[in-house]
């Protein structure tokens, strides 16, 4: 495998489920947000929240793009973000125009936190048991998931894979790092979001 270029770097984009409609509520100031979970609905959010959901719906953002001009009202569309995370799916990408590398979907109307964690280089960790992975369809991605996560993660491109396959057995993030052809911000991004979808566990 040829070494991908060290000065590759990652970055976070956020969108809603591909089901996920939005509608004004009958008063006006409401958000109705309709999903296979059924309907959430938001009474009078913030023009920040508004903007964010508005470009979630139409497909992965950056946030800092979206939020834009609202830098007092960060925090608090975060905070919403959170309580919407059945909702959301998010996606890793990385900047050499390849497309994104993995993407982590709720699969779950009560979904667990999704916190971005990086082990430390030397604990030896890997993926659980009994995840699972599959290829729903040619040029799908392969997808990781487990009957005891309340998210599935789609590895749409090989250095993904490459990463997840690396912890089918214990190994630690240094060793992993060490042995593929990526940066090593990227494997340990890549980790972190498994890990986060509750994918990795320490070994």
């Amino acid at each position: 495998m040829r070494r991908t270029t060290q000065e590759a770097r990652t970055f976070h984009l956020w969108s809603l489920s591909e089901e996920v409609t939005i509608e004004q509520g009958a008063d006006g100031g409401a958000l109705l947000l309709t999903s296979r979970w059924g309907q959430d609905r938001l009474d009078r959010p913030s023009p920040a929240v508004r903007e964010v959901l508005r470009r979630m719906e139409l497909g992965p953002v950056l946030l800092d793009n979206a939020l834009e001009g609202y830098e007092d009202q960060c925090l608090l569309a975060l905070s919403t973000l959170g309580e919407l995370s059945h909702l959301v799916v998010r996606t890793l990408g990385m900047d050499d125009l390849k497309g994104p590398l993995l993407s982590v979907v709720p699969v779950s109307s009560a979904v667990a936190p999704f916190v971005l964690m990086r082990p430390p280089g030397e604990r030896r960790v890997r993926l659980p048991r009994h995840v699972s992975f599959s290829v729903p369809e040619p040029g799908a991605g392969c997808v990781l998931q487990s009957a005891c996560s309340s998210y599935q993660v789609v590895l749409h491109r090989p250095e993904a894979a490459w990463v997840a396959t690396a912890l089918a057995w214990p190994t630690t993030l240094t060793a992993v790092a060490a042995a593929l052809p990526l940066p090593p911000r990227v494997t340990g991004d890549v980790i972190g979001y498994l890990g986060a979808a509750g994918l990795v566990a320490v070994a």
